[in-house]
């Protein structure tokens, strides 16, 4: 399968998923809207969501992918399926340890991931019973990142990709119960969210298991010990998980920042769950599939055609990012209108989460590309150096933060998160250049030119339009806003797809060759 198609799956149900994430967070505007109870169960839910993203969505493949993949294509299945036992009995005994004492510490964490709720105590208390509860997910989502790393090495994505799926079932289905409850934002909701949580992290595990035994590739458990390959793996895999998830670090430290401000919390939730719709679908599928296509052809030598992966995918990343990124800058007001304002979200938290929406929009191309990038220095076992990066990065966005946040509050917080991934993105392209292990080719620098060109005039036509579809948008019928937003969407994707055909970006004949020869990228 080529690696356009594999993009298509990953993407494909990345967007399953984030489309009925969307229908979770509506539902939870309405029930719970943005008071202590969502802000106490965000947080318990960022905690072990933080592990979700650094591992699933990266940051253990950094590591265990690669060696995992050089042990198939070296030692075939049955030496693979060794150092896959190795590794999962090493990072079962880690997580249950590691998960017991959190328990234990859950409070001192919630001191350090929420400083500001000690001032209340009733939102404190509830926040450290709800991550108690939720903490466990953690267990679930690095079980299911390993479990992914051997499909995608064996180049099955689909069930790994569709995993994502069923926590939002199961959060949907609990939402559901509490407004037919009435519990709104009772401390009755937490419970009940933060229980659907633990429920759907062992609905999500065993989806994956089942996935692995049907690849015909089961795994026993065996007894933890020390070996070559955990010792390999804790090397590259610490440093790995900085590096990978400097945008989901970045995004805890302002969750932090932001718990000394009413609703602050729940304003950058809902601002980020926008934007991690494009960079889900692109950013991570891509970081998905790239990492076990450049590692083989780092191995094999095939220099050129790695750095021709590069090029390609960053050209079809930009190609669906920067129109993105610039529709989230000139409209992020209707987009947080018509998705959550309503029941316990009013006009007000729209504003807010707006702003930070629209702060966040401006780094959403370097967070993509830092997952384009991140991929040249793992296939080649290096990640102390995008770890030093990611340091550095959080190092800005916490200054950022910091300076920021007494004038502008949560907008600060957002603004320094974009700042510091495009500084991550800068160092990481450096670098790699310098070693001559990135080259952005001619297409790639006219491509990359006319995409921003285009994207800019399709976000000079989406704000003239949203002026005249004011009325509409303003309108109190839900209906008639939502048919607005749809105009608006719509207009977007058609005044792309004209500018980057009117500029050269992108022939017609040149989209009928790559579909008749399948290109791979």
């Amino acid at each position: 399968m080529s690696m356009l198609k594999n993009f298509a799956t990953v993407g494909g149900a990345t967007l399953s998923s984030r489309l009925l994430g969307f229908v979770r967070d509506m539902l939870m505007a309405a029930s719970v809207g943005t008071g202590p109870v969502a802000d106490a169960f965000l947080v318990a839910f960022r905690l072990p969501n933080l592990f979700r993203r650094l591992f699933a969505e990266g940051a253990f493949n950094s590591a265990f992918v690669p060696i995992f993949a050089a042990s198939l294509q070296d030692e075939g299945q049955t030496g693979a399926r060794q150092v896959a036992q190795e590794i999962l009995a090493g990072l079962l005994f880690v997580l249950l340890l590691f998960i017991a004492l959190a328990e234990l510490a859950m409070p001192w964490m919630i001191h350090i991931l929420a400083p500001g709720f000690a001032q209340d105590a009733s939102k404190f208390d509830l926040a450290v019973v709800l991550t108690r509860i939720t903490f466990p997910y953690l267990l679930c989502m690095s079980l299911i990142a390993f479990l992914s790393g051997i499909l995608n090495s064996l180049g099955k994505f689909a069930a790994a990709a569709f995993a994502p799926v069923l926590l939002n079932i199961v959060l949907i289905t609990t939402l559901l119960l509490i407004l037919f409850l009435g519990a709104g934002k009772s401390h009755l909701a937490g419970y009940y969210l933060a229980w659907g949580v633990f429920v759907a992290g062992f609905v999500q595990l065993l989806s994956l298991i089942w996935a692995v035994k049907r690849a015909g590739f089961p795994i026993s458990l065996t007894w933890p010990k020390s070996t070559a390959n955990t010792r390999k793996l804790i090397k590259l895999g610490i440093p790995g998980i900085i590096a990978g998830g400097v945008t989901q670090l970045n995004i805890t430290i302002g969750t932090i920042i932001a718990s000394f401000q009413a609703g602050a919390v729940s304003y950058l939730y809902y601002a980020d769950r926008i934007y991690q719709l494009p960079l889900g679908v692109v950013g991570i599928a891509i970081g998905v599939v790239l990492l076990p296509d450049l590692t083989k052809k780092v191995r094999a030598g095939e220099q050129e055609a790695v750095l021709t992966s590069q090029n390609r995918a960053m050209e079809f990343a930009m190609f669906l990012t920067l129109p993105a990124s610039v529709a989230l800058a000139v409209i992020p007001a209707p987009i947080i209108q018509v998705l959550f304002e309503r029941g316990k979200f009013d006009a007000e938290d729209t504003q807010l989460t707006a702003l930070a929406l629209a702060a966040f929009a401006f780094g959403l191309p370097a967070f993509v590309l830092n997952k384009v990038l991140s991929p040249g220095f793992f296939a080649r076992h290096d990640t102390k150096t995008p770890m030093k990066f990611a340091a550095i990065a959080m190092l800005v966005n916490v200054t950022g933060s910091l300076a920021l946040f007494p004038f502008i509050q949560h907008v600060g917080i957002a603004l320094a998160t974009t700042l510091a991934g495009w500084l991550n993105v800068a160092l990481l392209a450096i670098s790699l250049h310098r070693r001559g292990d990135f080259l952005l080719d001619w297409v790639l620098i006219r491509r990359l030119s006319l995409f921003l060109l285009a994207s800019v005039m399709m976000g000079t036509g989406l704000y003239m339009l949203q002026q005249t579809l004011m009325p509409w948008l303003h309108s109190p019928a839900l209906l008639h806003q939502a048919l607005a937003l749809a105009v608006l969407v719509l207009a977007g994707i058609f005044l792309f797809l004209i500018a980057t055909l009117g500029t050269g970006a992108i022939r017609l004949s040149d989209i009928k060759a790559r579909l008749r020869r399948k290109s791979t990228l």
